[in-house]
């Protein structure tokens, strides 16, 4: 294992910002692994954390294919992390909207651009992701449907789904799309946590990642089977909105299946107590994402639903 120094920049009145990266094997560049771009994003910093542990127990048993390179960027916005905020600390700004940035103007897009020059000739990119409302999701792998997307590949994580949705404008910033416009196969990877650590889920995604990189012939490993993963397109996701805002008691978790109709959360008066809605599903199918936060305002999704898929 290899300590790199990936982007270093001055600031005023504190230590330098640096960028470290981690990188196991020599040769060419097979894949490279980013955690956090965002500050709240600690699941994913774990995940990173035990991926750099697990790598180099492998490389120490010549288990790195020869010619083959993985770096691993355990974090990005560790400024954020350390003042609690999800955002870059000095202007509020999302990193993961400002690819692939410039080399001059304003600090976040020169952090892009500088991570985006040295990452952008892998050719495989995973992404630990978080999604921009605060929920829960069943693990699965997410995909821009960008032309150069390869659900095929995203199977071999063998996590439960693979979800392509269409890029809006929006996303045109982001790191997986511009990873993509690189002919790097670019996937995201989430689990069900994302501010705090949930050892089951990291566990699925260590797993998930070396059965990838052994199926590409990166390391050698013996991995389990994992999913036959069911690809979804995220237009087909029925949302549950919430009609009123209040206290959220959630009823049912990722991954559960609901019946029409099924209650799956109620909506409780901040103020006297009493229940003033219940949400309920309004298909038939499996629970995708779930809302956390214990407020949700009018209007908000507080579920998304896969349709059964009936055999």
């Amino acid at each position: 294992m290899k300590e790199r120094t990936i982007f270093t920049m001055k600031a005023p009145y504190r230590e330098d910002y640096e960028i470290k990266g981690y990188s196991f094997g020599k040769g060419d560049p097979a894949a490279c692994i980013l955690g956090p771009l965002r500050g709240n994003e600690i699941q994913q910093l774990y995940i990173c954390s035990q991926l750099v542990k697990a790598l180099r127990e492998l490389e120490n048993h010549n288990c790195i294919s020869s010619n083959k390179e993985i770096l691993v960027i355990p974090g990005v916005s560790y400024y954020s992390m350390n003042v609690g905020k999800r955002f870059w600390p000095f202007d509020n700004i999302d990193i993961n909207r400002k690819f692939p940035g410039n080399d001059y103007g304003e600090t976040v897009g020169r952090i892009a651009h500088n991570l985006m020059e040295r990452i952008k000739d892998y050719s495989y990119g995973i992404q630990f992701s978080s999604f921009y409302t605060p929920g829960d999701f069943v693990p699965h792998v997410r995909m821009m449907e960008t032309g150069y997307q390869n659900t095929s590949l995203a199977n071999l994580f063998g996590l439960p789904y693979v979800l392509v949705r269409k890029p809006m404008p929006i996303d045109t910033k982001t790191i997986n799309y511009n990873w993509q416009d690189e002919m790097t196969a670019a996937f995201s990877v989430y689990t069900n946590k994302t501010s705090v650590i949930d050892e089951s889920s990291a566990k699925q995604a260590v797993a998930a990642v070396l059965r990838f990189l052994t199926r590409m012939g990166t390391i050698k490993y013996e991995s389990h089977s994992g999913f036959i993963s069911h690809i979804i397109l995220e237009e087909d996701l029925s949302n549950v909105v919430c009609e009123t805002g209040g206290i959220f008691r959630g009823l049912v978790t990722p991954g559960e299946a609901v019946r029409y109709k099924q209650p799956m959360a109620e909506i409780i008066d901040p103020y006297v107590g009493e229940v003033k809605n219940v949400i309920r599903a309004g298909t038939e199918g499996v629970v995708f994402f779930a809302h956390t936060d214990p407020l949700i305002g009018e209007g908000d999704i507080a579920y998304q639903l896969i349709h059964r898929l009936h055999e």
